[in-house]
Formats: structure tokens, sequence, C-alpha cells
């Protein structure tokens, strides 16, 4: 078989996050001072977003850090770099190309100039990591 028709694995972001999300134990909070009742109900929402409204996210290009971030040295104790999931215990209700909507509230992208954080599951592995 020529080189050029062996076919390319090319990643699913959306199961990427998934696997990810899942990985991380509903009963052991990723984040300092996140609760870890909390911390179950937005892995839960998270979860549930994805399997709802994963594939339109990705389509309207949203990244795991706009979604799923958090703060690289203070987890969710810095919301300025918390993405739109990891801001409510709400389920999203609907993604956009400009915010997730809540029942009450919305999530919206990163505004221009703000700094960004890591996904919630490279924070968690990092805290592993050092303990």
């Amino acid at each position: 078989m020529s080189a050029s028709l062996v076919p390319t694995l090319i990643p699913n972001p959306v199961a990427i996050w998934h696997g990810a999300i899942e990985n991380i134990s509903p009963h052991a909070s990723p984040c300092r001072y996140l609760a870890p009742a909390k911390w179950g109900m937005m892995r839960s929402n998270a979860l549930a977003f994805i399997d709802q409204f994963g594939a339109e996210a990705h389509r309207l290009g949203w990244t795991a850090y706009e979604l799923f971030g958090v703060h690289p040295q203070h987890g969710t104790l810095r919301v300025d770099s918390c993405g739109a999931l990891m801001l409510s215990t709400s389920a999203a209700q609907a993604v956009h190309a400009d915010r997730v909507s809540f029942a009450q509230t919305s999530g919206y992208r990163f505004l221009k100039g703000q700094a960004p954080g890591i996904p919630v599951w490279e924070f968690a592995a990092r805290v592993r990591a050092s303990t």
C-alpha cells in the first residue's frame, strides 16, 4: 500500500475532552478551595455539555481552555482565567459562537488580552504530580 493511501488518524477533540474530564474523580476536587460536591456537579454538567453540545462547540471553534480552563496556579480561585464551564454548577442550555448559555446567565469566550487558563485536567495532573 502506498504511503498516500494510508489513513491518517485525526484526534477528535470532543472525545479527548470527554475522556479527560471523565478521568478526573467526581469525588476529589482537582482545585484547592473548590468543594468536592461542587466539583462533582461541575464535572457532571461538563460531561453532559460535551455529549449534548460538544460537536457544535468544536465546530464553532471553542477550545479546551475556553470551556474547561482554570488558572495555572490558583485553579478556580482566579475566575478571570476560568473557562465557561468552570464557573457554574448549572447545566448548559445552549452553545453559541460567543457564549455558553445557562438557565440564568452565560459564560463568555475570553476577551482579547485576557490570560487563558489551562484545561482542568492538566491542572489536576500537576496537582497529582506534586503530591
